[in-house]
Parts: C-alpha cells; structure tokens; sequence
C-alpha cells in the first residue's frame, strides 16, 4: 500500500555515487486519478528547506528508467500508473543532513481533454520527511519493534508494508508481538508462517524478539498454577522459534504498582529452560517503569540467573526507565485514583545510567522506548546522549529495537522511529 501523502515515507535519502554523495532523492504517489504516459510529464519544482530547485532539473525514475524531462517529454513507452511510484532525483553535492526536512513540491502535469491555454495542471504537496543515515560501525544493531506501528498496522499499512517501512531506514532486526502481530495466533497455518520467512528474507531483516504474556489472571475465580504458566511461556517459546526468532519477553501479570511478577514466575520459568536451552531462544523479562533497576524485583532476576546459571534467562530492558520528564500523550489511558498533576506510574524515574551499565552484562536486549522526538533530533524524554555512550563504552552489542509508544496519529509512528533512528545513529556515529 502506498502511503496517502504524495511524498512518501519511504524512499528519502542521499544519493552516493563513485563513493560521493552527489544528490538526494525521495519518492511520489501519482497524484491524479488515472494513469498518464510519461510525455505527458511536464517537470517537478522541488523546495527542500526553503532552497528552490527549477521543474526542469530534477531527474525521473519510471518503470525502471531513469530519464531527464527532456527524455520524459519525447518519450512513447513510458508511464506513471496509480500503482506505482515515481523516484525524483535532486542534484546536491553533499546532499542532505541526517534528520527533519521540509520538502515542498509542486508536479506538472499536461491533460490533453483540457483546452490548451490550462491543460499544464498543478499538484502540490508538502510533507518533512526524515533523511535517516547509514548504521555506524561498532557493535550496536537496530532494529524496530511493529508496536511502533499499532493502529497503522492492519489498516494503514500491512505487515509488508511495516517490514518495508523498517528496512527502508536500514534497521535490520524486527520485534513483534506475538498476539498483537500473527494471524491465527497461537496456531498460524504453514501459509502464514512461510510467507513470514519469504518477507524477512525479501527484507534482509533479523527476527529479534518475541513478546508475549502469561496472563495470570486471565481467570475471575483463580491464578494461573506455574504448570499453567510454563505451558503459555512454553507454546510462545515453540512459535517464536519457528519464525525464527531469538528471544521471547513473557510479560506476567503483576500485583503492585512496583510491577512485582505473579509469584508463580520463578517456578514457570524454570519448568521452561529446558526447552529454551533446546530451541536455543533467550527468556527476556522486562525491566519497565515504573520499576527501576536497583529494586527487588531487577535484584530477583538476577539472583535467578546467578542461581540456575542458564544462559537462557536475561534482562531486557525498555528505556522508558531512563526518562527525565513525564511522557504526557501516552498511546493508552489507564485509569487511576490519583489526584495529582502527574499520576505516579507517569513519574519519570530518571534512573542512573549507571545502573544500567552496572547490570549490562545480564542484558540480552534493550526496547529503545521513547514517546516524541522533535524536529531538531531532540528526545523530550530520553536521555539517548547518556544512553548510547554508555554502552559503546562497554562494549554492548546487543539489539536497540525502536518503540514508539506516543499518540497514535496517521503514520505518526513510522516518522517517529525514522527520527529515533536518525537521533540514535548520528549519537553512535560521533564515537565510532
């Protein structure tokens, strides 16, 4: 599916050739109601931040070809069907900086059914689409969590487009969410399953984490026994490694505030090591706020790594712990009886980092949570500048698998995390 705006997410970036940056190029949707032949092209005006490039320079990518208006106008074998886009290539030396721009357009199109004297017709369109630069070298992976995309997914856009959205920036991991994200969960047909991997490998992207849950009180009248408990974990562990994944994050039912686990956790996940060990996925359960890292619950998940010894039971950790301001326009309400300007579980923990490093070598894998990322690359929460050098100079690298969890407007998520990459890589890129 294309996206509705004319300029397109996807496809905006520098244009390197014989090892130069030469230009830029982004992508448009055809913005008439029928298909036209590329004679019928009468040149794009391109204004990216405010600097003007004439209709007539810009190049034209259709159906393959790459041709200059000059070739477009004498051209008889050419077209821009609905379905397909139009890659618009920019002459710049140097090209463009890593982030926000603005990008304004303005698309000339002849109709010959129209008198002469106004058959040139005008499409304009603006949009400030994020230029996301290549992955530094160094030990860090990024990826992207499909959470970022809920309530585009399965309506905007499909899981394709998702997969597509993801390897357009150049993250090459991908985290799902087992019922959120497989049809027929938790028994998919073979179909699904096959066209999952064909996606992956058409994508070049890492299946990385698996979430799921072990709801515990999922009855009125009881708990979950821990046999109860490993058997979900158990049949989340068995899918996940046939789509190929590498760690699953069973998030249990909690009973306080402190996001204290069901106390049935312990026993449910030993019962499973075995079979983790076996299909050889890591057992991740999640440090989030409002639970910091130096607490009872953190100290209890250590204390059974130490204690059982599996190299298949690790932290992951979700960044949100980090946030030095209250996240405000959270993507879900929870209703709580707290008369405050800031309810307590919205309260940022602003942990050390040096918690963090303190317990990194137990984390197999850290959820990059953040909920706004400004257009000067500025995270109004999470402190990446603190983050990022801290586990360059540990040595960590693991996955940061982006998730957006902010207002849930029309593809809001997907620019969102297009600029937490943007952020998150030019930090990585100034030490690596």
């Amino acid at each position: 599916m294309l996206d509705r705006s004319v300029i397109q997410s996807r496809g905006f970036r520098n244009v390197t050739e014989g090892g130069r940056v030469t230009g830029f190029r982004f992508q448009l949707r055809n913005p008439n109601y029928r298909g036209v032949s590329g004679s019928l092209l009468d040149g794009v005006e391109v204004v990216v931040d405010g600097e003007r490039v004439p209709d007539h320079v810009p190049l034209w990518t259709l159906q393959g070809r790459t041709l200059t208006l000059d070739e477009l106008r004498a051209s008889t074998d050419v077209r821009w069907q609905l379905d397909e886009l139009a890659t618009i290539t920019v002459p710049k030396p140097g090209g463009l900086a890593a982030g926000v721009h603005q990008l304004d357009v303005v698309v000339f199109l002849r109709r010959p059914y129209f008198p002469p004297m106004v058959n040139r017709t005008t499409f304009t369109a603006s949009a400030t689409p994020v230029l996301v630069p290549p992955v530094p070298g160094g030990g860090l992976k990024f990826g992207v969590s499909t959470y970022s995309y809920t309530a585009d997914i399965y309506t905007l856009m499909t899981m394709e487009d998702v997969l597509a959205d993801i390897a357009d920036m150049g993250a090459t991991g991908v985290e799902i969410l087992g019922e959120g994200n497989i049809p027929g969960y938790p028994t998919p047909d073979a179909g699904w399953v096959d066209h999952w991997r064909t996606l992956l490998d058409r994508y070049s992207l890492t299946a990385t984490n698996y979430g799921s849950w072990v709801d515990t009180e999922m009855w009125h009248d009881r708990s979950l026994t821990a046999e109860e408990g490993a058997a979900q974990i158990q049949q989340d562990l068995r899918l996940a490694s046939r789509l190929g994944f590498t760690s699953v994050r069973p998030k249990f039912g909690v009973t306080s505030w402190d996001l204290d686990p069901h106390p049935i956790w312990q026993e449910s996940v030993e019962r499973s090591l075995e079979l983790a060990a076996e299909l050889d996925v890591v057992i991740c359960p999640e440090i989030h706020a409002p639970t910091p890292i130096k607490h009872p619950v953190t100290q209890a998940y250590v204390d059974f790594i130490e204690r059982t010894g599996s190299d298949h039971f690790k932290l992951l950790v979700d960044t949100g712990i980090f946030n030095t301001a209250p996240v405000l326009e959270l993507s879900e309400e929870i209703q709580v009886d707290d008369d405050e300007e800031v309810p307590m579980h919205l309260r940022p923990l602003a942990v050390p980092i040096a918690d963090l490093v303190e317990v990194l070598p137990h984390v197999h894998f850290i959820q990059a949570k953040f909920a706004t990322v400004d257009d000067d690359l500025h995270d109004l929460h999470v402190p990446w500048r603190e983050i990022i050098p801290a586990l360059q100079d540990a040595g960590w690298s693991g996955w940061l698998s982006s998730e957006y969890e902010g207002r849930r407007d029309p593809y809001r998520g997907g620019d969102q995390v297009r600029r937490s990459h943007a952020l998150m890589r030019s930090i990585a890129a100034e030490r690596s």
